[in-house]
């Protein structure tokens, strides 16, 4: 678990001072929906280590006792599957001892809850480490943190098991420069499974299109780690991750980076990160073995990484605090707005999709919210901020402004047969694809999009004023 020097407050955390017999918790360092992480003391041998949690804030309430209460009864079912999953992450990480993973100590019930006892792990996330130290970040960096980490994923894989959340957050950079993936969040999956209500979080832009449908179980294997990893790896690169598989079922805007060609990076890297992010699981490496061979490194053992230790760590920067996002309104069903401490979530109906990239993409649109990718260009916004749009070949106004501002946002519609669109009440002219879907690029501004089909109205209000590409589906 990360260190961090503000300590952070988090509602229904356990008080500075709380005893687990020789386990005395100092503070809160992280934690999320699903749990609280606690930097304490282990006075039997004095030192520090790190104390997870299972508390689901959704399902439960810490009660005076500090034991965990339920928020109702119908909850019994979800918290429980939660818990069992987390006391079995707990004993899988167990199981492995590599430098690479996340080291459990111990676990234990207690306050009508679960804990898992770990090392502390210093450093940074890789997250952290792009926000505070993006010039550190080239290839020949990126080359001395691939093989360790390979070695962590391939011990996974061998053991015939998968990570399936590999992202920024999840990659810990200690002060020795050695990468420590963390958990996998088991619980919160489990729960996502199982709820209609509880939302569980599949990263947009890490997960393959695999892990958006329940009938994808047999589809995932190593490649679906590997293309979390390429994703990680086009994030340190270009500084944004790919764009959201389901919505590269719509209409695939990757650009590969052979074809941009980042400054400072080799061809060998950058064709592997395309080969990683696929589309089709049997287009990518099927191993962590190919994918390495894709950029010439070698899977490290324990001790190639072991070995290392040696080596006197390099200084790290001060993390820095990231600002609060907004989130979107719940009716927009899609967006990416360029701020890298967003922690979207994708809910559960939306794993209901068919591995199908038509089908896919229109039950995709159908759900309640997914989020996706965020723009490669950023476009300049307009002084005025006036609505106004910008006409691509599938868009155009019936009364083009004067001035028509570089676009800044896309936006998709799933249109039926004969529906009309009108945008800040102009008539404007759409064609719809053959998967359905109708494309509007818009400038910054404010807009009021109504859709009229036959005697109904559906109308949504948008405000763009940051690069991204939004799935709509408007209310009645």
């Amino acid at each position: 678990m990360s260190a961090n020097d503000n300590q952070k407050t988090m509602p229904n955390a356990l008080p500075a001072g709380y005893r687990f017999n020789e386990f005395e918790i100092q503070e809160v360092i992280g934690g999320g929906g699903f749990g609280i992480v606690y930097r304490a003391w282990d006075h039997q041998l004095e030192r520090t280590i790190a104390i997870k949690e299972y508390m689901p804030v959704s399902l439960a309430v810490r009660a005076e006792d500090l034991s965990l209460e339920l928020r109702g009864e119908r909850y019994q079912k979800l918290f429980n599957a939660g818990l069992t999953s987390f006391i079995q992450e707990a004993r899988l990480l167990a199981r492995f001892n590599h430098p690479g993973l996340l080291h459990v100590l111990r676990f234990w019930e207690q306050n009508g809850t679960a804990y898992m006892g770990t090392l502390y792990y210093s450093g940074m996330t890789l997250k952290e480490w792009q926000l505070t130290s993006p010039d550190a970040v080239n290839e020949a960096w990126i080359r001395r943190l691939l093989p360790p980490l390979f070695g962590a994923i391939n011990t996974i894989h061998q053991a015939g098991y998968l990570h399936r959340d590999i992202s920024l957050d999840n990659i810990q950079i200690q002060e020795n420069q050695l990468p420590v993936l963390l958990d996998f969040g088991s619980a919160r999956k489990e729960i996502g499974n199982l709820s209609d209500e509880t939302e569980i979080m599949l990263k947009p832009g890490f997960a393959p299109i695999e892990q958006y449908s329940e009938e994808g179980e047999n589809e995932q294997g190593p490649w679906t780690d590997i293309y979390a990893l390429g994703a990680v790896l086009h994030s340190l690169i270009t500084s944004n991750p790919p764009p959201v598989s389901v919505v590269r079922c719509i209409e695939d805007n990757y650009q590969p980076l052979v074809e941009r060609k980042p400054e400072g990076y080799s061809l060998p890297l950058l064709h592997a990160v395309d080969c990683a992010l696929a589309m089709k699981p049997a287009d990518r490496p099927q191993s962590i073995d190919a994918f390495a061979a894709l950029i010439d490194l070698p899977v490290s053992d324990v001790e190639a990484v072991v070995n290392r230790l040696q080596a006197p760590p390099e200084p790290l920067p001060a993390p820095v605090e990231e600002e609060e996002s907004v989130a979107p309104a719940p009716v927009v069903m899609a967006v990416n707005h360029a701020s890298p401490s967003v922690e979207p979530v994708t809910p559960r109906n939306v794993r209901r999709l068919s591995p199908g990239l038509i089908a896919l993409a229109a039950v995709a649109l159908l759900a309640v919210a997914i989020v996706t990718w965020l723009a490669n260009r950023r476009a300049a916004l307009p002084e005025n901020g006036a609505p106004v749009t910008a006409a691509d070949s599938s868009v155009s106004p019936a009364s083009p402004p004067a001035t028509t501002p570089a676009a800044l946002a896309t936006v998709y519609l799933k249109l039926e047969q004969g529906a009309n669109v009108v945008l800040n009440g102009q008539p404007v002219e759409v064609k719809t694809g053959n998967n359905g879907f109708a494309a509007l690029n818009l400038a910054a501004g404010q807009y009021r999009i109504e859709v009229h089909s036959g005697t109904s109205m559906r109308a949504q209000s948008l405000v763009i004023d940051k690069p991204g590409t939004w799935l709509l589906n408007p209310g009645n």
